[in-house]
């Protein structure tokens, strides 16, 4: 850890906040000299201040320690190309559209790598009445089942929550293409296009 720059960090990003040393010092109940060493590289903020720090400032601890923000780049914004994120404690699903950091349950979430669907783990995918009709022999049991069926396309996303015990069946209004995502509990992102 370096102190410059977490120091550097913490001044910027209370400049950011339009707050004096003095102000954030009373918001934490520390003295302004305190805020003032950590500014200027002669030492970092305590393990326990950390969380309050990081809620006022508005960013994550992870990046206070690290003295950085790390930015994005811009994506362009094809929603084909979205990354998905599944705890898998409570099953919350997360989904972005460019590189990102997050959490769920108090741990760290990986982003989910798609597999193409091979010929026995495919979803079926009906032409009915100008939509398509999705649905699965999957058995769906409490510990084993489809999570979500996500569509695709170039400009939009549509996810569709599953839940254990009912029959997977879906419908999406018809569209010339896209790509159909689908998270198996036990096995992960599949994806096969339509």
């Amino acid at each position: 850890m370096n102190n410059s720059k977490v120091g550097e960090l913490i001044y910027s990003l209370r400049k950011e906040k339009r707050l004096t040393q003095k102000q954030l010092a009373d918001l934490m109940n520390i003295s302004d000299r305190t805020v003032s060493k950590w500014e200027r590289g002669y030492g970092c903020p305590d393990i326990s201040l950390l969380p309050q720090l990081s809620e006022l400032l508005g960013v994550n601890i992870e990046s206070i320690l690290d003295g950085d923000l790390a930015s994005n780049d811009f994506v362009g914004g094809n929603m084909k190309k979205s990354n998905y994120f599944v705890c898998e404690l409570c099953q919350n699903i997360a989904l972005a559209t460019g590189d990102i950091s997050i959490s769920c349950c108090g741990r760290k979430l990986d982003r989910l790598e798609a597999k193409k669907a091979t010929t026995e783990n495919q979803l079926t995918i009906m032409d009915i009445d100008n939509e398509w009709y999705i649905s699965s022999e999957h058995p769906m049991s409490k510990n084993h089942y489809i999570s979500f069926i996500a569509f695709a396309t170039g400009d939009q996303v549509r996810i569709m929550k599953q839940y254990p015990e009912w029959n997977l069946q879906a419908r999406l209004p018809k569209s010339k293409h896209g790509k159909l995502l689908w998270y198996d509990t036990k096995f992960g992102l599949y994806y096969q296009l339509i």
